[in-house]
């Protein structure tokens, strides 16, 4: 776990975006002995294998069986492994929904079961859950847009690095948030590159290639998650500039932490901790199945991570 998770959790309490819940579903057994099923929309990158590595962690010290699956993420796929985890009688559901917007197939067989389905990290547009925790995305694109119009005194233009897909509203917000930051800044020109990086360090990597060979007045790189930021850092360096060119990225990955603590022009990124907020998720099911009174919605804190704080947060040993 990062450094800090004793802070964020604390913070998440306290951070509410809709009020409360008796938690829904079947209500437990009350005896602390449960089986939780994961339901992973995809298991490629390190976020969600991080998330998924965070429950499973969390679960072992609070003594609760975990049945985790992977979608690979195909949506059908996704709720034929929901459909199988109720019939192994699992006590409730976490979901991961990685880009998938909506599942309207899997939490109607949760609901139906009369199971607990608590998603975390994704909230789907539609459908009935009993809790969801997750990260303030468009909170988390604004801060790091006002970092980078305070580094960019003088003006330049930021290029934007997008996960995908279009309807993505992850990405989406994270991208709102830092155009109106600087937007503010009437000196700074944004480049959004027209290809998807898919979240990944490969896709950042040739995105960045592309963006660079078309543009050679970048001052500044956005990526949607640290991954791609990663990729992205790369290509600035085999091109020679990473003398001209400083980045931003989202999620808090610990080798992003490293190279802002190294002191590499990765300059910042957005805490969305996949330990924080899996260890929050596992935690969240439990109390529902113990027939606690749980919030509905809990926005995890976000704090900007810079070279000033990024030791506060950096774990080599955690499972992000």
């Amino acid at each position: 776990m990062k450094k800090a998770t004793g802070v964020l959790v604390a913070g998440a309490v306290a951070v509410v975006l809709a009020g409360c819940s008796s938690g829904g579903g079947g209500g437990g057994k009350g005896d602390g002995s449960y089986t939780v099923g994961i339901a992973n929309f995809t298991l490629t990158g390190p976020y969600f294998i991080g998330m998924d590595k965070a429950i499973k962690a969390e679960a072992k010290k609070k003594g609760v069986e975990i049945v985790s699956t992977d979608a690979g993420g195909d949506a059908a796929k996704l709720a034929s492994n929901v459909e199988d985890l109720l019939s192994k009688d699992v006590d409730a559901v976490i979901i991961s929904g990685g880009p998938l917007e909506s599942a309207p197939a899997v939490l109607n067989s949760v609901k139906a079961a009369d199971k607990p389905a608590v998603l975390v990290d994704r909230k789907f547009r539609t459908g009935t859950y009993s809790s969801w925790i997750g990260p303030d995305n468009e909170a988390i694109g604004k801060q790091n847009g006002e970092f980078l119009v305070k580094r960019l005194s003088k003006g330049g233009t930021v290029a934007v690095v997008k996960g995908g897909p279009a309807d993505n509203t992850i990405g989406l917000d994270r991208t709102k948030g830092v155009k109106a930051a600087l937007a503010k800044a009437p000196g700074i020109k944004v480049v959004e590159a027209p290809d998807y990086g898919d979240w990944s360090t490969d896709g950042g990597l040739k995105v960045m290639e592309s963006l660079l060979a078309s543009h050679s007045d970048i001052d500044a790189v956005f990526c949607e998650n640290d991954a791609m930021c990663l990729g992205a850092q790369r290509a600035i360096k085999d091109a020679g500039r990473q003398d001209k060119i400083v980045l931003a990225g989202v999620d808090g990955q610990a080798e992003a932490l490293k190279a802002i603590l190294d002191g590499t022009n990765y300059l910042v990124t957005g805490l969305n901790d996949a330990d924080v907020i899996g260890s929050l998720g596992l935690d969240r099911t439990v109390d529902i199945l113990d027939g606690k009174k749980t919030e509905k919605d809990t926005v995890v804190p976000s704090p900007s991570v810079t070279k000033e704080n990024a030791q506060k947060y950096y774990d080599p040993k955690g499972n992000f």
